[in-house]
């Protein structure tokens, strides 16, 4: 078959941007962005009373968690761990503090 204009000449550049293009539009529509970026968050409507009761239970469990793997380490580590159960209690206690005074408790 006889082609009476020759082929175009190659030119990476146009099919560079081209595949990078399709790439993106790709990982957009598979991958989609949201305008928040974290992956937990928390509603905006809770009461101060109820944030402060699940970062004392956050703490609470945190200081168990390191309290359980301090026990199984040993040396330099268990020293790190402890440090980190002493400052989780530490949060722990200011938590419980706020709570307190947003809260009252009726025992006191």
């Amino acid at each position: 078959m006889f082609k009476p204009t020759p082929n175009p000449p190659h030119n990476t550049e146009i099919e560079h941007r081209k595949l990078q293009a399709a790439a993106e539009r790709a990982m957009d529509h598979y991958f989609p962005t949201s305008a928040s970026s974290s992956l937990f968050t928390v509603t905006p409507s809770q009461s101060t009373e109820a944030l402060l009761a699940n970062a004392s239970e956050t703490f609470a469990s945190l200081n168990a968690l390191t309290s359980n793997l301090a026990f199984e380490l040993e040396g330099s580590q268990r020293g790190v761990v402890l440090a980190i159960q002493q400052m989780s209690e530490l949060g722990q206690l200011l938590v419980d503090q706020a709570l307190e005074q947003v809260a009252p408790s009726c025992a006191a």
